[in-house]
């Protein structure tokens, strides 16, 4: 059984370390066996990838490649607070809020960039519930900015 790490080695995505929050808030809190990532920006360290605006400054595809960065941001943030181990962890659901022009309606193929990453990482431990809404403006100018909340089926703290 080839496990989270693994697979994303083989889709060419590698982890870092967590990115600093942006704000007064912590990156990560745990529920009982819940944990619940905040939102995640398309930045690698304090470097933003993508900005603009989605159906205007950037195209579908664009979006999804921020779409795609910002669950691998995520990742980083679960790989530390799980020790590094992604044995176990389901994600449950999914928060996507593109920035785009007000008559953009694909909201829900940009994230798929997102989800893509996880089903990537976790098998079906990456299936999940979604919610893809446009937005005016996001912090940092990005694009995309993503929330979740997993699961992790052994004690990770």
């Amino acid at each position: 059984m080839t496990t989270a790490r693994e697979r994303l080695a083989e889709a060419g995505i590698q982890l870092s370390a967590p990115l600093v929050p942006g704000g007064a808030y912590v990156p990560y809190v745990w529920s009982g066996k819940q944990l619940l990532v905040a939102g995640q920006i398309c930045r690698i360290g304090e470097e933003m990838q993508y900005q603009g605006v989605v159906g205007a400054d950037l195209t579908v595809e664009e979006g999804q490649a921020a779409a795609r960065l910002c669950a691998v941001n995520v990742l980083s943030v679960v790989s530390d607070a799980c020790g590094g181990d992604l044995t176990g962890v389901r994600l449950l659901s999914l928060n996507g809020f593109v920035r785009c022009t007000p008559d953009f309606e694909q909201q829900a193929r940009v994230m798929d960039g997102a989800s893509e990453v996880f089903l990537e990482a976790l098998g079906d431990g990456g299936r999940h519930v979604r919610t893809a809404v446009g937005a005016y403006a996001l912090p940092r100018r990005s694009p995309v900015e993503i929330s979740t909340i997993f699961e992790v089926a052994r004690d990770a703290r």
